[in-house]
């Protein structure tokens, strides 16, 4: 099978940068990178309690900030869509805050029911959703800093994300489905109206593509599984992972899909063909992936090499993978 044009020059590019690069970011493992909208900070969250900021510059992550003020890990964080200066922590201590890079300081701390495990801001920036190891899913304006609804759930909630029209909210679940809702109009509820099968087993991570043609989910089954938005038909397979995929994210063109678990390296798939385009080498099982919002490069995270925590061996370094 002929190579395409674009994943030559992919795999040209990674070929001349194949050392991924560390950067000490915390005291302990971290369980959570992404990058702001503009591709100029990058944040991770720790389970040492803390985020840490970092600037891009030309070939090097250059340390800007710690943020400290909660009382557990931070298990997953996220920017704000489109305010580059933004981002939202989510806690075990059950609360979330919402930090400004500016004054380096929380602007809004807000209290949830339980230990959280994820969140998401919703496209148009006005909602943060945030899920919590009771199933709870807690919809909070961004504004107002209130919640405006609640929902409790029957089975284990793992990863959320709206899609990228802002209409419909998606999460993944421990029977290898993925839940579809919908906001009902000028109320606070959401209606559920679909639930697709998509794994046989707990249906762990989804994202959508930046394009808004795909999402892919990634399962306790070792599968990646890619979706039509539009029909919602499971288009693709990636099968090269061994172990529970953990994390997934597409890269800035959507072309490419990064997918991660505890094998010790990270598949970077071509996604038209599924075809392998790039495989990271890691020496641990990976936490966490972010592809940047512009260019090839692509964030991520390990767990500690010996499997405990050890400060001495590479806990809490945060990783590049494709610096000149």
């Amino acid at each position: 099978m002929a190579v395409s044009p674009y994943v030559q020059a992919m795999q040209e590019l990674f070929r001349a940068n194949t050392r991924s690069r560390e950067f000490p970011a915390h005291g302990a493992k971290v369980h959570s990178v992404a990058w702001s909208c503009c591709g100029r900070r990058l944040a991770s969250g720790s389970f040492d309690k803390t985020a840490s900021v970092f600037l891009l510059e030309k070939d090097r992550l250059v340390k800007e900030n710690n943020y400290r003020g909660h009382g557990d890990s931070v298990d997953q964080l996220c920017w704000h869509p489109s305010n580059p200066d933004l981002f939202v922590t989510a806690s075990g201590d059950k609360t979330i805050r919402i930090w400004d890079v500016r004054t380096t300081k929380c602007i809004a701390t807000v209290n949830t029911k339980g230990e959280n495990i994820n969140i998401c801001w919703s496209p148009d920036g006005q909602t943060i959703a945030v899920g919590n190891k009771d199933d709870v899913v807690t919809f909070i304006d961004a504004k107002t800093h209130r919640s405006k609804a609640e929902e409790q759930f029957k089975f284990e909630v793992n990863e959320i994300s709206w899609n990228n029209d802002n209409n419909m909210f998606f999460l993944t679940n421990g029977n290898g489905c993925i839940n579809i809702l919908r906001q009902v109009p000028m109320a606070a509820e959401l209606k559920p109206i679909q639930s697709i099968n998509a794994h046989p087993s707990n249906c762990i991570c989804i994202k959508f593509d930046p394009m808004g043609k795909y999402f892919a989910t990634g399962s306790a089954d070792a599968l990646v599984s890619l979706w039509d938005v539009d029909e919602l038909v499971c288009v693709r397979c990636f099968s090269r992972l061994d172990w529970p995929v953990r994390t997934l994210s597409f890269s800035h063109d959507g072309k490419m899909l990064a997918s991660a678990s505890e094998d010790h390296f990270i598949d970077i798939a071509e996604v038209e063909t599924g075809e392998k385009l790039w495989e990271v080498q890691c020496e641990s099982p990976t936490f966490t992936v972010a592809w940047h919002p512009k260019r090839p490069l692509l964030a991520f995270a390990c767990d500690d090499k010996d499997g405990k925590y050890d400060s001495s061996r590479e806990a809490g370094t945060v990783k590049l993978f494709g610096l000149p």
